[in-house]
């Protein structure tokens, strides 16, 4: 019904000016989560960050609140709430690999890069933007939607159950922080802690140190080791076979009585570990080839990588594999890994389907460990399938919506192994910004948006809420 009127709107340059503005203002904010301080529960950067995006939305004329410092808050008027559109303004961290500064909003060729360009603040922008179109329009609404900005989505989202803690659940919700045309399952998560001790060896030779990943839901770029009894003309060789194989690249460097082997990969998301290389499963590729002497943390690694062999990102080694029509496969991501002289720890990440239970994924798990002589260290609980059925009227509005301004006929809510901050909403959805076929190389080095892809979402974001709070 408003189609042509909201095109216009968008279309006009002025429209693609102010929203190259408003992400780059964002962008230009490091909002990584820290140490909390005192009126900043995740840190300087998320609140700094928070501060920017309120004084944007006042700017733009909406009332807002800063609901304690771990959301902030936009209306679009004073009627009842039908609607929240949550969004998040903190980052991961920068890691490498930059083209240009990662914390400065760069426009190359109708293409913005920059960390959250993407994920999440350029989607942010995008939905402000249509709330502004829908009030600047006119279009007749008997409802409000809010705009929750959220510091915490990337570290547990402490931020949103602070939030819903307090106050209620709109009738309808969805982010802009995934893909279209429209997510109405996300797969469960489990991400324990394991690891083995032992006493001190000295045994040569060994590896004395490994170290790799930060992040459970980051595939680890980089990762290193240190042999103790081997030199680097010793490793070396294996290395060119490797990395032909992998994808993955080494370099050893000779350091007193050893060698230190450092393994660069690729991350990305845990939620799409095929799209990173895995550098801790890449090290343990090569380190399971060198002629280490017997001894304990020689089996932890052996065992290491025979659970956990590099490509491997279904869990079948581990013996946890398996996927249904619904919501697909499972996937799994060694994500971090330290050890030392007497012991290791690591953490996978694992996005289960529909299918999934305690006995064919966690206590499968457990077992398979245990058949190596590793134990899980910290066991939290398989959390919930999140999943909104395709006929639910929020969705059937969504893709219609979708549809509208794509073009593309018979759209199809989707499930992804991501968890959105509709996680733990009753019938919320993920709504965007992201399309069929577009690499935003989100969690990675030169993140990038689509100036056209974030004015596009704007229009299909002001008709949804034209429709849905009408």
């Amino acid at each position: 019904m408003y189609k042509e009127q909201i095109s216009a709107y968008f279309d006009d340059p002025a429209r693609r000016a102010e929203l190259v503005a408003a992400v780059s203002r964002l962008v230009g904010v490091k909002s990584v989560r820290e140490a909390p301080v005192p009126g900043a529960p995740f840190g300087p950067g998320p609140r700094a960050a928070l501060d920017e995006a309120l004084k944007l939305c006042s700017e733009l004329g909406f009332a807002t609140r800063d609901y304690d410092h771990y959301v902030g808050l936009a209306d679009l008027n004073d009627k009842p709430t039908q609607l929240h559109i949550l969004g998040h303004l903190d980052v991961v961290g920068e890691g490498t690999g930059w083209d240009t500064d990662p914390y400065t909003c760069v426009e190359k060729d109708g293409m913005l890069y920059g960390r959250g360009v993407s994920d999440d603040k350029g989607p942010v922008c995008a939905a402000l933007l249509a709330m502004k179109a829908v009030r600047d329009l006119g279009l007749p609404v008997s409802k409000n939607v809010r705009l929750i900005l959220g510091t915490d989505e990337e570290s547990g989202s402490e931020d949103i159950a602070y939030y819903y803690a307090r106050e209620p659940y709109a009738p309808q919700a969805f982010t802009p922080d995934a893909d279209f045309p429209v997510i109405n399952i996300e797969k469960g998560h489990y991400h324990p802690d394991f690891g083995a001790s032992w006493a001190a060896s000295s045994a040569l030779p060994r590896v004395t140190a490994l170290t790799g990943g930060f992040r459970h839901n980051v595939v680890p770029p980089e990762a290193q080791a240190e042999i103790l009894g081997l030199k680097a003309a010793d490793v070396a060789p294996l290395c060119p076979g490797l990395e032909e194989a992998t994808g993955a690249r080494f370099t050893c460097t000779d350091a007193g009585q050893g060698v230190t082997v450092h393994c660069a990969g690729r991350n990305a998301h845990a939620a799409s570990p095929d799209d990173g290389i895995n550098a801790i499963a890449a090290l343990l590729e090569l380190l399971s080839r060198l002629p280490l002497a017997d001894c304990p943390s020689t089996r932890a690694l052996l065992g290491m990588h025979a659970l956990f062999p590099f490509g491997d990102n279904r869990g079948r080694a581990l013996g946890i594999a398996q996927s249904d029509a619904e919501s697909g496969e499972l996937t799994l991501n060694l994500a971090v890994m330290t050890l030392t002289e007497t012991g290791f720890s690591a953490k996978f990440d694992v996005r289960f389907p529909l299918c999934a239970n305690e006995d064919n994924c966690k206590r499968a798990c457990e077992a398979s460990f245990a058949a190596h002589g590793i134990a899980v260290t910290g066991a939290p609980d398989m959390t919930t399938v999140h999943c909104v059925s395709a006929d639910s009227p929020l969705v059937r509005t969504l893709l219609a919506c979708y549809e509208t301004y794509t073009g593309e006929p018979n759209a199809q809510p989707i499930a992804i192994g991501g968890g959105t901050y509709v996680h733990d909403i009753p019938g919320g959805v993920a709504f965007g910004c992201d399309f069929p076929g577009f690499d935003p190389k989100m969690h990675s080095a030169n993140e990038q948006a689509s100036v056209e892809n974030l004015l596009l979402s704007a229009k299909i974001f002001a008709l949804a809420i034209a429709e849905l709070c009408r």
